[in-house]
């Protein structure tokens, strides 16, 4: 029987204190996916940081 676990790739970080909030970080997530790549925005509290992550598959 074989498992599998879920990593994340983080492909990019962007500083939760601009003057633009997270659109840069959703601008770039939805180039990503525009791409095929399943790219997603999540805060990272303890950096203050929007960032643009990746789901990968390890077995």
């Amino acid at each position: 029987m074989a498992t599998t676990t879920q990593a994340r790739t983080v492909l990019e970080r962007f500083p939760a204190g601009a003057p633009r909030g997270s659109w840069p970080a959703e601008e770039y997530a939805a180039a990503q996916r525009a791409q095929g790549r399943h790219a997603q925005v999540v805060m990272d509290l303890p950096t203050d940081q929007f960032l643009v992550v990746t789901e990968t598959t390890t077995q």
